[in-house]
């Protein structure tokens, strides 16, 4: 196609989502984007930067300079047959990446990266966008003619992970890539992601030098008191003040501006008025900086203004290739002996141990240290987002997955930045390294359950598929992870309670029940018992093949042989491979007594103690759901042969006739479409009961008599099902049709539209299975009860589409009303596998076709042998752009 657009008409020629932030792979930052018109002079720089081996590579032969011509057509690309995509830093283009169309569904590929910036990452992560926008605009195939010298080339294209072949022919090699994912290419993707965030926090935590930007004399100022935290921890690398007029803070020499420091600078703590941190940005950028901590307020925390405000600030620092923690934020800390970085505004940062901790809230960070050190625990590192404008808890979920210095996570959140990649994160995580959050209730920024579009519930079920420890409060929090941070984890529920106190121990044996935890009868070695007594008591305990975990309860009337009862309970539960809690005298935290003595902390094998049992009972009951989760294998999704998804987008495409509007296959989301779900169901195996509308008594026993008696005649609505008075069961003859159309009529009015269907076997249980496409979580299958009762309380579960069978048999016993399904209460017992099976399905098509912005299946009987959908509805939305999380690496 020919060129000659303006520039706003080509701008407008592309979709937002072809725009991205990526990480490189050394932790930098760059900006990929479709190449615009106005990009001729940044092409000619670019060009001017080149060796001349990268050049020959490029067009096999030398080109000392570009014509106009040349420059011309390679920056006026239609966006459909010819496109061109560039990374930037700062204001420099320093790669670009390109493909033709040759034939149908084939495109030459060909790209460039500047030399200074070769080896980071940045044509891999190019091409991944470019394929991603090839398949987009109908294209299979890349086709790429390279020399055999050109070793990068040839490298990049063999370990993308896509089918690829190659041949040699007339001294060159044509390379032929099938641009289908496959199970390798998007395992590339998310390892690359990994390395790179995880590196570019790394970068973040483990700086050699550390500017602080704002550092003035007036005491208490929150400059000053960074640098004094940072002197106070003694940092191993050099510590510079900046300030524009004085020569010394707090004893150190000043700078009066970032370029003027002497030597290099990695980290760079922001501490000056919100108006002027865009100007030290671009500073720090000139400088080299690599990463930002801004302790600045004045941003989105502020309104509209102070939101834009911040979107600059991020949008700036990571073009020029930094990240940027905060702002409104309090500060990140490293306990490692080899870096000892203390850049936050609280003055008490525990000591070193195998705690990782996020904390989107600024305002409570100084709390909740402070609390951590009260505790006797450790951290490894410590990161305050404040407003989150970039680094997020993904970001440090992959730096501690790769840091072995980090065997707990805890998260406090305020939001969801991208959900779907979180809950992605988490559940490959928390196989390894446990993961406790705590999510508290939404602000304007990021996604609240609310703005979610799913209940709280969801959130809490949809963390519990990803292996999560959700909890309710900040004590939580800390309860958990001081148990996960130094006992080994329970191989089931059974649990052993020594104690002094009946009643102590008749209160933890309740709580026990209550959390769904197995308590032994109680060991009550009386008021008196000592060290003697204790040491054999909890010996036998451990011992025993039926016990998982014990809580020991030491809460003597007068005290006086506290160190030796210590000495013996950590003797006894050395070797014991069991988790071990007390309430060790009233005592909350790591008890001095019950420490194994660490460097700066307690090591793995301290005993953690809880104010009351039942706090002890709580944090062991969270743990034991973690346990018996990480402990089931991991599945893929289960493979289904016999589903049609070819006729399934083609029954999605000829409903939404507008899903093709924009070249990209994604036009803007538009009204929604309600089609009978019952032909969609059917290319997944799914067969719904046909059922006839009827508006007369005639009609209805006319159909009735097509469908088979006995019938059921209901209200068409679909929003009948939940209001009672609205079904009518087991007619068997004509007249009873008559009769239950003439209340109909009565009850809604003439003409009221009802729906025969053929009654089905009973006895059966009623279930309702739904699909909602969340702009932030992507495709959630839910599934409750049909019940009106459950329907009022709510009563639902929720799992992330696709599902595997483990995943749709815990989703089926999520909700409180699931023994109904088997055979409790005076129901049958019915066919919950058939049921499972129907959800697997259900959660196939849900993550199949994202154009399901809506399915209900109301109801879903599960009978004696089989899960029968007599109601099936759908709403179908055109999606404005890809789902997130899904594709090629960006920064959300």
């Amino acid at each position: 196609m020919g060129c000659g657009f303006t520039v706003e008409t080509v701008e407008a020629q592309y979709p937002a989502h072809w725009e991205a932030d990526v990480v490189l792979a050394d932790g930098g930052t760059a900006h990929v984007r479709p190449i615009r018109p106005a990009d001729a002079d940044r092409l000619r720089s670019f060009y001017s930067r080149l060796s001349d081996e990268s050049i020959y590579f490029r067009f096999f032969g030398p080109r000392p300079r570009l014509s106009d011509r040349e420059v011309e057509r390679f920056t006026n690309v239609d966006y459909v047959n010819r496109v061109a995509l560039i990374a930037t830093i700062g204001a420099e283009m320093v790669a670009v990446i390109r493909y033709d169309r040759t034939g149908p569904g084939e495109a030459e590929v060909a790209f460039l990266v500047e030399d200074a910036h070769q080896g980071r990452g940045v044509a891999s992560v190019l091409l991944e966008h470019l394929a991603a926008t090839a398949r987009e605009r109908g294209i299979e195939r890349f086709v790429a003619d390279v020399l055999p010298a050109n070793m990068r080339m040839t490298g990049l294209l063999r370990q993308a992970g896509y089918t690829a072949q190659s041949q040699f022919e007339d001294g060159v090699v044509r390379m032929t890539l099938d641009l289908t994912p496959t199970d390798t290419s998007t395992e590339v993707t998310i390892a690359r992601e990994h390395r790179a965030e995880s590196r570019s926090i790394a970068r973040l935590l483990t700086p050699g030098s550390v500017a602080v930007i704002g550092a003035s004399r007036e005491p208490g100022g929150v400059g000053q008191t960074v640098l004094r935290n940072l002197l106070a921890a003694d940092f191993t690398g050099p510590v510079y003040p900046v300030h524009r007029e004085v020569r010394a803070v707090a004893g150190v020499r000043a700078y009066p501006s970032v370029s003027e420091i002497d030597g290099d600078v990695d980290l760079a703590v922001v501490a000056v008025p919100a108006e002027g941190v865009l100007d030290v940005v671009k500073e720090c950028a000139e400088k080299g900086v690599h990463g930002l901590v801004v302790v600045s307020s004045g941003f989105g925390e502020t309104g509209e203004q102070g939101r834009a405000r911040q979107d600059e600030l991020a949008r700036i620092a990571r073009s020029y290739g930094l990240r940027v923690v905060g702002p409104n934020c309090l500060g990140i800390a490293n306990t490692d002996p080899a870096v000892k970085l203390n850049a936050t505004l609280a003055a008490t940062v525990p000591g070193r141990g195998k705690v990782g901790f996020f904390s989107q809230s600024g305002a409570l960070g100084t709390a909740l240290l402070q609390r951590v050190a009260q505790r006797g625990m450790g951290i490894s590192s410590f990161v305050s987002a404040g407003n989150r404008a970039d680094v997020s808890g993904n970001d440090l979920l992959q730096y501690w997955e790769e840091d072995d210095s980090t065997e707990v996570i805890l998260l406090y959140l305020e939001s969801l930045g991208n959900p779907r990649k979180f809950t992605r994160l988490a559940r490959r995580i928390a196989r390894s390294k446990p993961v406790v959050v705590v999510k508290s209730g939404g602000t304007p920024s990021g996604h609240s359950a609310e703005e979610l579009g799913l209940p709280d519930s969801a959130i809490s079920s949809l963390f519990e598929q990803a292996g999560l420890i959700r909890v309710d409060d900040l004590i939580q929090l800390f309860d958990v992870g001081q148990l996960l941070a130094y006992q080994p984890l329970p191989a089931g529920p059974r649990v052993a309670l020594v104690t002094n106190s009946d009643a102590l121990g008749l209160l933890a044996a309740h709580a026990c029940r209550a959390v769904g935890l197995e308590p032994r009868a109680p060991v009550n070695l009386g008021p008196a018992a000592g060290a003697a007594e204790y040491a054999p008591a909890l010996a036998g305990e451990l011992a025993s093949p039926d016990v998982d975990a014990a809580v020991v309860i030491y809460m003597p009337p007068i005290p006086g042989r506290t160190e030796e009862v210590a000495d013996e309970l950590l003797r006894v539960s050395k070797d014991s491979g069991k988790p071990v809690l007390a309430t060790f005298r009233g005592h909350l935290g790591m008890h001095p007594a019950l420490r194994v003595p660490g460097p700066s902390a307690p090591s793995r094998g301290s005993i953690p103690s809880y104010a009351a049992p039942e706090e002890a009972v709580r944090a062991l009951a969270h743990v034991v759901r973690y346990a018996t989760w990480r402990a089931q294998p991991a599945t893929p999704p289960h493979e289904l042969d016999d589903i049609d998804t070819v006729r399934a987008r083609e029954l999605v495409r000829a409903a939404l006739p507008d899903a093709e509007a924009t070249p990209a296959g994604f036009a803007q989301a538009g009204p929604p479409v309600e089609i009978d779900a019952a032909e969609l169901l059917s290319c997944y195996g799914l067969t719904a009961w046909p059922a006839e509308v009827v508006r007369s008594a005639d009609e209805a026993v006319a159909a009735a008599g097509r469908l088979g008696w006995p019938v059921v005649v209901k209200v068409a609505d679909p929003g009948a099902s939940r209001r009672a008075g609205t079904v009518r069961l087991g007619l068997t003859g004509p007249e009873m049709v008559r009769h239950a159309y003439t209340e109909f009529a009565e009850q809604f009015g003439e003409g009221v539209e009802l729906a025969v269907q053929r009654m089905a076997p009973q006895p059966a249980v009623p279930t309702v299975v739904g699909v909602i496409e969340d702009p932030a979580f992507g495709p959630v299958v839910s599934f409750g009860l049909g019940e009106v009762t459950a329907r009022l309380l709510q009563d639902q579960g929720f799992r992330l589409a696709p599902l595997t069978r483990e995943d749709a048999s815990a989703l089926v016993r999520s909700v409180r009303a699931a023994p109904l399904l088997f055979g409790e209460y005076g129901y049958p017992p019915v066919a919950v596998d058939a049921l499972e099976e129907l959800l697997v399905r259900v959660g196939r098509l849900a993550h199949d076709l994202p154009e399901v912005a809506r399915l209900d299946l109301d109801q879903v009987l599960v009978g004696e042998s089989d899960a029968m959908i007599l109601g099936a509805r759908a709403i179908l939305r055109t999606p404005a752009g890809p789902r997130l999380d899904v594709g090629p690496r960006r920064l959300s």
